[in-house]
């Protein structure tokens, strides 16, 4: 069955609390979802988030990709032919991976739907619950503390606290929230590349020494510092989890080399989508390192290939998949739903998504 259409959907949709990192600001979820569409009329979608102080992709960006490049390439061929396709999408740019990862998703999802499967189980799994952390968004102890109590309350038992905009205060940060919860709830951290690798050992000492249980502590120095990144995986015993320093395959094999964390965080943004995310996986296994798949501030499109992906090849550390929880409202009609800190995907074909609807992205001034 051959891909008649490949389209894009410009999307923008309001989070209900912003979220706040070391890298950015946003209040809204700004992205491009791709549709490939078979001689049938059968749909699959894949999304390419905005993330331009992460990834550097644009809406404006993969979009151009997509339709100037990576859409006239796929458009014909056989749409079955899964592997070939998505190895031609890889091929077919350098970089980009957002719109890789967007087409991949969406090759994969038309996929499962041409054989009436939900996604998870075209990639090998049967979980349609996948457990969630859920991210506290930087701030100051106070508030930090109020949020952690709410998001207990809501049921979330892993709360993935942002830290990195102001090392001295770090310490307070974290002990305000672990007072809030008490010893029933997982914190991790996430410094978004915010420390230096000597801030980073000081901070993280302070918390075992203060014998907070911090779960891990995610990407805590820049990402293009993997030197900084083993000095401080080496001075400290709480896991460090790689983030922003893996892209793809060839920047994990050399944190491997190095030794210059203990995990690293899956992302499908990042690596190009579903074909090189259980590459990245395997990898990872195979040298012992541990893993979580994480998200960018996505749609239930993202997150629905994303828990996908978890439901089918599992993690070792709970999954960091809430993006989409944040949304006030979705653009997005069918796909996941979240019950407490889980995602519940549909038992449905694909991603189960029926539509998407096309808002007007937010502009500057």
């Amino acid at each position: 069955m051959t891909i008649a259409a490949v389209r894009t959907h410009r999307l923008s949709a309001p989070l209900h609390t912003p979220f706040v990192t070391a890298l950015r600001r946003t209040t809204t979820v700004e992205t491009l979802v791709v549709e490939v569409v078979d001689a049938d009329g059968r749909s699959g979608f894949g999304e390419a988030p905005q993330v331009w102080q992460v990834t550097g992709a644009s809406v404006a960006g993969s979009e151009a990709c997509v339709r100037e490049l990576i859409g006239p390439a796929l458009t014909g061929r056989d749409a079955d032919d899964l592997v070939a396709r998505c190895t031609e999408v890889q091929r077919a740019v350098v970089g980009n991976e957002a719109a890789k990862a967007a087409v991949d998703v969406a090759l994969h999802d038309l996929a499962a739907r041409r054989l009436g499967v939900p996604l998870v189980r075209l990639l090998g799994g049967t979980a349609l619950r996948v457990p969630t952390d859920v991210t506290l968004a930087a701030g100051d102890a106070v508030d930090l503390a109020a949020a952690a109590r709410q998001r207990r309350a809501e049921g979330f038992g892993v709360l993935k606290l942002k830290v990195g905009t102001d090392a001295a205060g770090d310490l307070e940060r974290v002990r305000a929230v672990r007072s809030a919860v008490g010893d029933g709830v997982r914190i991790r951290l996430d410094a978004n590349q915010g420390w230096t690798p000597r801030e980073a050992v000081r901070v993280i000492r302070g918390v075992e020494d203060a014998g907070l249980d911090v779960e891990l502590v995610e990407q805590p120095v820049a990402r293009w510092d993997l030197d900084g990144l083993a000095w401080v995986s080496d001075r400290v015993d709480v896991p460090i989890l790689a983030d922003e320093s893996v892209f793809g395959v060839r920047d994990l094999v050399e944190v491997i080399r190095r030794r210059a964390a203990d995990m690293v965080n899956v992302k499908l943004a990042k690596c190009g989508g579903l074909h090189p995310a259980r590459t990245l996986l395997d990898l990872a296994a195979a040298h012992g390192l541990g893993t979580v798949v994480g998200s960018m501030m996505e749609s239930q499109v993202g997150i629905g290939a994303a828990a996908s992906l978890v439901g089918a090849y599992g993690t070792t550390a709970v999954a960091d998949l809430d993006a989409a929880w944040w949304l006030a409202w979705s653009p997005v009609r069918g796909g996941l739903r979240y019950d407490g800190a889980t995602v519940v995907l549909p038992d449905a074909p694909g991603l189960g998504i029926s539509s998407v609807t096309e808002v007007k992205m937010q502009t500057a001034g």
